[in-house]
């Protein structure tokens, strides 16, 4: 018998607060820079560009620099296949939204799932041309992040699961649960169970430079096996921007460390 989706509630989706959701790309997400993708203009006129791909290896990411325009960059990456939450693929482009400017460089890095970008650009329409002199703010796409009670779906996915949760019940007993926290190392994590939920917080201890301030992720998830668990029966690890959990049915007589555990 295959694996099937777990019954679970998920608390977290359910508004505690008249405004709702603190960011309306994570519902687990309760602090820090909101939406799937960012871009600023830099005091030097650079582009930040910070893009959410939860599940991407660090060294998995492609992209490039319109050959033709020089004004968009193309980017894509797919997570890894373990069999369990399927593959995502994600693709989209990022860049200038004028006609007065040319990007001339990509320095990129992919860290816990979030792609970070600086674009150095040049103006190349000359002062006779060009009306206004003052540095150029036009972006695409433009920062978009925001606070509500309607989740939003991600605008680069191409393909896979949607949603920033997903749960599976295993063959024979045990449960699988995968938690999108882009810009989450495992050091950042805590989980323990508590009676029939998995409780789980992480704050972004490392915050790169251009963030305005780190993410703190907060929520919980709800056993599908009728007696109560204990931090015995679970494991957890967190790895490319996302949290996975694994249940084992408190009947079963293997138990396993409550500290983080490799996830198979």
């Amino acid at each position: 018998m295959g694996e099937t989706k777990a019954e679970f509630r998920d608390m977290s989706r359910i508004p505690k607060v008249r405004e709702g959701f603190y960011a309306t790309n994570n519902q687990f997400q309760k602090a820090g820079p909101k939406g799937f993708v960012q871009v600023k203009v830099l005091e030097n006129d650079n582009l930040y560009v910070r893009v959410d791909l939860p599940g991407v290896p660090d060294d998995a990411v492609r992209y490039r620099v319109d050959a033709v325009r020089q004004k968009v960059v193309f980017f894509s990456g797919e997570t890894l296949n373990n069999g369990k939450e399927g593959v995502r693929q994600y693709s989209g482009t990022t860049g200038l939204g004028c006609d007065c400017c040319e990007i001339t460089g990509v320095d990129a890095k992919m860290k816990d799932g979030v792609l970070r970008m600086i674009l150095t650009r040049v103006k190349v329409v000359s002062k006779a041309q060009d009306n206004n002199n003052n540095k150029c703010t036009l972006t695409v796409p433009p920062f978009t992040g925001q606070s509500g009670i309607r989740l939003e779906d991600h605008p680069c996915l191409v393909s896979g699961r949607k949603g920033a949760l997903i749960g599976v019940t295993k063959a024979g007993g045990g449960a699988h649960f995968a938690v999108d926290m882009p810009g989450v190392s495992p050091d950042d994590v805590e989980v323990y169970a508590d009676g029939k939920e998995i409780r789980f917080k992480a704050e972004i201890k490392d915050v790169y430079e251009h963030d305005e301030s780190g993410r703190t992720y907060l929520g919980s998830v709800q056993s599908p096996f009728p007696a109560l668990i204990s931090n015995n029966t679970i494991a957890w690890d967190a790895e490319f921007g996302v949290l996975r959990i694994a249940v084992i049915p408190p009947d079963d007589m293997t138990t396993i460390n409550n500290k983080r555990n490799p996830i198979e």
